[in-house]
């Protein structure tokens, strides 16, 4: 899908656990491998187990998420763009488990995910806009919008 970047990122095993790098900030708080993309917000969330939350998309703001490897989840993306040379692609793809990964949803993308675990899962958001309670720029589509099916099994 134009514009969607997903990113593995490598993990270095240590005494305790693991050390992982999420992302390396350049200059003008750019993300390095993702050099037009430039953070605003850190955010954090958890999902409960068979929970879905779906679907939303932003007209402004393009989000990249850090999905660690402790977490299970199926991720949904769909083109929704006027101008996309891929509109109306969806994208359904599980993440986490075998290894963090970083996903790169452009404005215009909806987007969503699925906790297939049976234990709290967790997502990082990096967003290249702040977030306006006020004016919040986001926009919602009903969870089975594709289907029910569409958020079944992993």
């Amino acid at each position: 899908m134009r514009g969607v970047k997903i990113a593995d990122l490598p993990h270095h095993v240590i005494e305790n656990g693991y050390f992982l790098e999420i992302v390396r900030l350049q200059k003008n708080a750019l993300v390095q491998n993702f050099p037009k993309f430039q953070v605003q917000q850190i955010s954090y969330s958890t999902i409960d187990p068979g929970i879905v939350k779906a679907w939303h998309l932003h007209a402004k703001q393009n989000d990249l998420w850090f999905i660690p490897q402790e977490s299970q989840l199926l991720v949904g993306l769909a083109d929704l763009r006027s101008e996309s040379t891929t509109k109306g692609n969806i994208i359904k793809q599980p993440l986490g488990k075998a290894g963090a990964s970083l996903v790169l949803i452009p404005k215009g993308v909806a987007h969503g995910y699925k906790n297939f675990s049976n234990k709290k899962s967790s997502i990082i958001y990096l967003a290249d806009f702040t977030y306006n309670p006020k004016n919040p720029d986001e926009y919602r589509l009903p969870w089975d919008i594709l289907g029910k099916n569409f958020w079944a099994g992993n």
